[in-house]
């Protein structure tokens, strides 16, 4: 039987923008306050990071009461509802929002919108902390659908003012699908202005279109809670690849690769290069001799961090934000 002789590697794959600044929020936060630095939910959908980080000094949490007084709180990248955002201001913390800035982007158009009187259908997960945060926004008038039946069953109060946002981390495809689904039924809802579906979850998806029909098999790394990563998996097996998800290279297993030459490689957005690498190395000990990474989109966004954050590379001191008085200036 043949054994894998190459590995494709997907690009892009790995960390986005949203995950880097994520977890450099809570590095800078145990680097300044000292640990332990409470985290509520896990800070980004992969097992290594949060375990990295419990290493260094962060605490998750699910329920705020489990916080003592005084502590330095972090909210997830995943965003959180506007109850668990109130409750931990009244309980005192000192709390950095880790919220990714593309997920803030959906809260503040929810808000806006709903000012004006609108209604919302929401196209995600059941569950989801991102849905349960964007949803939280609202105390009512917000109706989540997960597929097509459930855009016919969705009872809105009225229909004149409707609006549809999104999960960032869904399929490009299914959404577009219920998209389609809720302006055949709503004809004059209201459309985010730029689509809700993160640039890296969309540039993650179209890699993997790219990649899967150059390949025998996918594999995928990301961790079983990862929205993004569990649609690429889905992804490839849909354009009809063989394809599986793996949290650590230790979950590979040997008959996968059985008669298949050539092996796909791509990453969640919340999973970290060195467990590629770590997947790389034991696909080369099952045969591969070689790897080569795809052409792909090279991305560059960088997210800023929270205000008393943000370090001076040269000088290592906290940057304050300039202010009409003082100008920029760091301590």
């Amino acid at each position: 039987m043949l054994e894998p002789k190459e590995i494709l590697l997907a690009e892009p794959r790995g960390f986005c923008a949203g995950v880097d600044r994520a977890i450099e929020i809570v590095e800078r936060a145990i680097q300044k306050f000292g640990a332990p630095i409470y985290v509520r939910h896990e800070i980004v959908h992969n097992t290594y990071v949060v375990n990295d980080l419990k290493a260094k000094g962060a605490i998750f949490i699910e329920e705020l009461s489990d916080v003592p007084p005084g502590a330095t709180l972090v909210f997830s990248a995943h965003g959180v509802s506007k109850a668990v955002q109130q409750e931990a201001e009244a309980r005192g913390f000192s709390i950095f929002d880790a919220t990714c800035p593309l997920v803030t982007k959906v809260h503040v158009e929810v808000a806006k919108l709903a000012k004006e009187g609108y209604e919302f259908i929401m196209i995600g997960h059941k569950g989801h902390p991102e849905v349960e945060g964007t949803m939280g926004q609202l105390d009512h008038g917000i109706h989540l659908v997960e597929d097509v039946e459930d855009v016919a069953r969705v009872q809105p109060a009225q229909t004149e003012k409707l609006a549809v946002v999104t999960q960032t981390t869904l399929s490009v495809d299914d959404a577009a699908e219920i998209s389609a689904a809720v302006r055949a039924r709503f004809p004059n809802v209201r459309e985010p202005k730029q689509q809700d579906i993160c640039y890296a979850t969309q540039n993650r998806q179209d890699a993997v279109k790219v990649l899967s029909p150059q390949v025998d098999v996918v594999i995928v790394v990301g961790s079983p809670t990862s929205s993004n990563s569990n649609r690429l998996r889905e992804l490839a097996a849909k354009l009809g690849t063989t394809a599986y998800m793996v949290d650590s290279a230790d979950e590979l297993q040997g008959e996968w690769f059985k008669g298949r030459s050539r092996v796909g490689l791509t990453a969640g957005a919340s999973a970290p290069e060195i467990l590629v690498q770590q997947v790389i190395d034991r696909i080369k000990a099952l045969g591969a001799v070689s790897v080569r990474t795809m052409a792909g989109i090279e991305e560059t966004i960088k997210f800023p961090l929270p205000k008393g954050l943000k370090i001076d590379a040269a000088t290592g001191l906290e940057i304050r934000e300039r202010t009409p008085e003082t100008g920029p200036s760091a301590h």
